[in-house]
C-alpha cells in the first residue's frame, strides 16, 4: 500500500480502502490530519445506495458526544457527564455495564460511576456521575465529582469498547473499525493497558473486517508493531498487517512504509526513549521501544539478532540481557501491577541506552 506519494487526505483514505490488509497501523504527528483522515474514510465507506455507515470508529468526534454539566449554580452539587444525542443512542440499553466496569478495571479508576438513562430507555443515556471511592460508606453519599481529563478520555474509551460488542451496532455496520488516538490523554502506564486493549479487539475482528488503527504516540505504534510483527501471533497476522507513517507537507500528505522513513521513525522513538531517561520517568513500555531501536540498528548492520548490537556495544553478557529486554518487552509477561520499572532495571536499561549512543553517536535533540 506504501507508495510515499502526495495526495489529499480523501487520496489516502482512497488508499487504505482499496488495501487487501486487514490490519492496518498508522503513526503520525499531531496535526497531521489524523482525525480528518477517519472521517473521510468514514464518508468514502459509506452504503452508495442508502447512506449509512458500513463501519464503526472512534475518534474526536466520538469524544465530544460527552460533556460536563458543572451545576454552577449549585456549588456542583450534581455535577454531571453529559451524553449528546446522537445515533448512537439507540443502542445504550444494549450495552452491557459489566463489560464496561471489567474494561475500566484494569486502569485501576478511583472512582465508581452511575449511568443514568433518560426516561424514555429507547433516547439512550442522558449523563454519568462519578464518585469517589470510599471503604464502608456508599459512593453516591459521597457526593458527585469531576474526574479530570485523563481519567475521562480513559471512560470514554472503555464506554466504546464496551459498545463495540453490543451485536447491533457491529453486525449492521461490520465492514470496519477506525480507531483514531485512543491515548490522547493518558498517563505513560497506561499504555500498555490500551495497546493490550487493541489487541484483544484485533484478535476477535480482523479476520472479518479491516480495522485501522492511527496515533501520535510513538510508545503505542512501537507496543503494538512489536506484537503484531514479533508476537506469539505473529504467524497469523502475518498476511493482514500493514505499518504506515502518516506525512503532511504543506496541502498535502503520503503513507510510507517505516522501512523506508527511517529518519523519522528512527529518530522519534531515539527521542522519546532519551526523554524518558533524562527526566527519569521509565515505565515498563519503554523496554518495547529499546527492543525496536535494537532491532533496527541490527537491521541496518546487516544482522538478524539485537544481541549482536549489545555485543557491539559493550554490555556486559549480551546473551542474558537480550533475553531479558525480550522478556520485559512482551506483552504476555506485562503486569498491571508492574508500572514503574524496578531499580535494576532501570539500571540495565540506562546502561543500553547510553552505551548505544555513545557507540553510533545519533543526533537527536
Amino acid at each position: 500500500m506504501s507508495n510515499g506519494h502526495l495526495q489529499s487526505i480523501a487520496g489516502v483514505a482512497q488508499t487504505i480502502k482499496d488495501s487487501e490488509k486487514n490490519i492496518i497501523l498508522i503513526y503520525g504527528f499531531n496535526g497531521t490530519g489524523k482525525t480528518q483522515l477517519s472521517v473521510a474514510f468514514k464518508d468514502l465507506s459509506k452504503d452508495p445506495e442508502s447512506g449509512n455507515h458500513n463501519g464503526v470508529y472512534y475518534n474526536a468526534y466520538s469524544e465530544d458526544l460527552f460533556y460536563w454539566d458543572n451545576d454552577e449554580e449549585n456549588d456542583g452539587q450534581d455535577i454531571r457527564l453529559m451524553v449528546k444525542r446522537s445515533t448512537l443512542n439507540q443502542y445504550h440499553s444494549l450495552l452491557d455495564e459489566s463489560v464496561l466496569r471489567e474494561k475500566l478495571s484494569l486502569y485501576k479508576p478511583k472512582y465508581d460511576f452511575e449511568l443514568k438513562f433518560s426516561e424514555d430507555v429507547a433516547l439512550g443515556i442522558e449523563f454519568i456521575r462519578f464518585f469517589m471511592k470510599t471503604e464502608g460508606e456508599s459512593t453516591e453519599a459521597n457526593g458527585a465529582i469531576k474526574i479530570s481529563r485523563g481519567e475521562e478520555r480513559t471512560f470514554v474509551w472503555c464506554f466504546f469498547l464496551a459498545l463495540f460488542e453490543v451485536e447491533g451496532w457491529t453486525s449492521e455496520q461490520s465492514g470496519y473499525f477506525f480507531i483514531d488516538d485512543p491515548v490522547s490523554s493518558l498517563d505513560d502506564h497506561n499504555i500498555f493497558i490500551t495497546a493490550a486493549s487493541l489487541m484483544n479487539l484485533i484478535d476477535d475482528h480482523f479476520e472479518n473486517r479491516k480495522i485501522i488503527i492511527t496515533t501520535h504516540h510513538i510508545g503505542l505504534f512501537a507496543i503494538l508493531a512489536d506484537w503484531l510483527g514479533k508476537g506469539e501471533k505473529a504467524d497469523s497476522y502475518k498476511k493482514s498487517l500493514e505499518l504506515q507513517i502518516f506525512k503532511r507537507e504543506d496541502n498535502s500528505v503520503s503513507l510510507l512504509s517505516p522501512k523506508k522513513d527511517v529518519f523519522l521513525y528512527h529518530l522519534e522513538l531515539l527521542q522519546t526513549v532519551k526523554n524518558a531517561v533524562e527526566n527519569n520517568r521509565l515505565y515498563a513500555y519503554h523496554f518495547a521501544l529499546l527492543r525496536q531501536i535494537l532491532e533496527n540498528v541490527s537491521s541496518f548492520l546487516g544482522v538478524g539478532r539485537f544481541s549482536y548490537v549489545l555485543e557491539q556495544i559493550g554490555v556486559t553478557d549480551p546473551d542474558e540481557i537480550s533475553i531479558i529486554v525480550n522478556t520485559l518487552s512482551h506483552k504476555t509477561v506485562f503486569r498491571y501491577e508492574a508500572i514503574e520499572m524496578v531499580e535494576d532495571n532501570v539500571r540495565r536499561f540506562k546502561e543500553i541506552f547510553t552505551k548505544l549512543m555513545d557507540k553510533y553517536n545519533f543526533v537527536i535533540h
